[in-house]
């Protein structure tokens, strides 16, 4: 599924991704009257197309399937011309999910020479696993503990020294006090716990009010994040009323880690005299914490032990093009040396299905991969929804017709390497190579996923802008064009934009990418993303969510 696109054909104004494409990217804005040579055929633009979005190659009427990609992306609804924009107004969604013809038996494994004996610099955990940070965790086991997380968040912050939003705090008091003379923010001690990334203080809205699937999918997704290899330990509260009991949590903890070497702290507000005792036992659990972290140095480490969770949001229409497939590249990369990816979003997989399903090592993990789908679009069909919803206001305006032709390119993030199994929500990864993870499109409810799976390293590609983080897992963000890396240079870490232009090939840059991930998960990079202090954690409740 890696797209290898030649140099020389993105020097041109507009691109045929492949052989059996009937239309063609644009690369720039092109004015109407202008001839496009496409392979040796003279095309006329009937209209003005604007950069990144498609045209037809020729005149098309309504039942017609649009291919891009080699497959079906869409269905035309009413006429359209020769050289015409496709839109939502005469194109729907589309798909033909052709059933392979068994397995693939052979993929074409990149170069990795560069990259053999490579090592990153880690947190070793008792449990042989390694982490690309360090933090100990905090989190409610239910949302009406929201309040004491924040108050334990804002006292450890001023304890410590570290509050994020300082520069921020002290810019609304020059603000408020027209005072440009005031002395600049102090800056945060480092020297009290220097192996330690952070304290990580997580909310959300569940845990009560809702089914007790709902209930179980939390204490699983939690129980992820006690267990990451970035995580030291965990401080707990609960009320003690709610469906998501502490016994719950323990027991799944206790499923990833039966020897109970990662350690826990459990606090129940209701079993507590006053809330100001509640503050303190959490407190105390915390700094002691903060002591065994601190205790973990970071140590070299195989590039086998790197699971690298890909994601993409505010995506444009060049994202398929570039900053997609050459996250593909570092996956296959990757699993060549022995590590791990995860590709997630299955509304996103939409129209791909059948590619996927050939690269699947087995029967029982292709049957596997298509019950989760069926399944989620039952889901979302019991609330009205329909996989076709997925693309974004942004998406569409930039390019992204249908959701088909978003998951073309979007599927692009799972390079080529065979798929070795496939998760479900909050399941975590146990083989090496690339795993499916049924998750949503959505980018904050996606990434939380994939780190509560295991990734602990994300690259997340975005063509419009997406500030997404994540607690305790490095978020390294690609633009797919070299504009937006310059727009928002303080949220983006690496510019795909150089093989729009034709400037670099996506083997060249993989290579240049995946140093970045080395040095990211040694420590020696710090993700714009974690600079911003981008913390997102959103659970998913499920057949909700596209």
């Amino acid at each position: 599924m890696t797209q290898t696109i030649a140099s020389d054909q993105l020097q041109q104004p507009s691109l045929r991704v492949h052989a059996h494409d009937n239309v063609r990217v644009a690369l720039r804005d092109l004015p109407e009257g202008m001839e496009i040579d496409d392979n040796g055929h003279r095309l006329c633009l009937s209209e003005a197309v604007q950069h990144k979005h498609k045209f037809t190659l020729h005149a098309m009427q309504p039942d017609e399937l649009i291919v891009m990609y080699g497959v079906t992306v869409g269905r035309v609804v009413e006429p359209i011309a020769a050289g015409a924009a496709i839109t939502t107004a005469n194109v729907e969604h589309s798909t033909a999910n052709a059933k392979p013809q068994g397995h693939r038996e052979h993929w074409d494994a990149p170069d990795v020479s560069a990259f053999t004996g490579q090592t990153f610099d880690g947190y070793h955990r008792p449990d042989g696993r390694v982490g690309t940070a360090n933090h100990w965790l905090v989190i409610p086991l239910v949302f009406c503990e929201n309040r004491n997380i924040e108050v334990l968040r804002q006292c450890v912050e001023d304890a410590i020294g570290d509050d994020p939003y300082r520069d921020y705090k002290h810019m609304a008091r020059r603000m408020l006090h027209g005072d440009t003379q005031a002395a600049p923010a102090p800056t945060p001690d480092a020297s009290l716990f220097p192996n330690v990334d952070g304290v990580r203080f997580l909310t959300h809205t569940l845990g009560c009010g809702g089914t007790d699937d709902d209930a179980q999918s939390l204490c699983q997704l939690l129980a992820g994040y006690i267990c990451h290899p970035n995580v030291a330990g965990a401080t707990v509260l609960s009320l003690g009323c709610q469906k998501a009991q502490i016994e719950m949590l323990k027991e799944a903890v206790a499923k990833r880690d039966p020897k109970g070497l990662r350690p826990v702290h459990y606090f129940e507000q209701q079993a507590t005299n006053t809330e100001p005792e509640l503050i303190r036992q959490a407190l105390g659990s915390i700094f002691d914490g903060l002591k065994v972290a601190n205790a973990v140095e970071r140590h070299p480490a195989p590039l086998s032990e790197l699971t690298i969770g890909v994601e993409c949001g505010g995506s444009d229409g060049f994202s398929g093009l570039s900053a997609n497939p050459l996250v593909g590249a570092v996956i296959d990369r990757l699993a060549t040396l022995g590590g791990s990816g995860i590709l997630s979003e299955f509304p996103e997989l939409c129209g791909v299905e059948h590619e996927l399903l050939a690269r699947c090592r087995d029967d029982a993990t292709a049957s596997r991969f298509q019950e989760l789908m069926e399944a989620y679009q039952r889901h979302a069909a019991s609330v009205g929804a329909h996989f076709s919803m997925n693309p974004s206001p942004g998406n569409i305006r930039d390019g992204l017709i249908t959701d088909a032709m978003k998951s073309a390119g979007a599927a692009k993030k799972g390079g080529d390497s065979p798929i070795v199994d496939v998760l479900d929500y909050t399941e975590p990864q146990v083989r090496k190579g690339l795993n499916l993870l049924c998750s949503p499109g959505n980018d904050v409810e996606s990434t939380t996923a994939l780190v509560g799976s295991g990734a602990n390293l994300v690259m997340f590609t975005t063509g419009l802008g997406t500030p997404t983080g994540n607690p305790i897992t490095p978020v390294l963000k690609l633009a797919s064009n070299s504009e937006l890396a310059r727009r928002m240079h303080d949220v983006i870490d690496f510019d795909a934009g150089p093989i729009i232009r034709g400037e670099a090939d996506i083997a060249e840059l993989a290579d240049e990418l995946l140093r970045l991930c080395i040095d990211t998960a040694s420590g020696r990079y710090r993700t714009k993303a974690m600079r911003l202090s981008q913390l997102d954690f959103i659970p998913w409740k499920r057949g909700v969510s596209l």
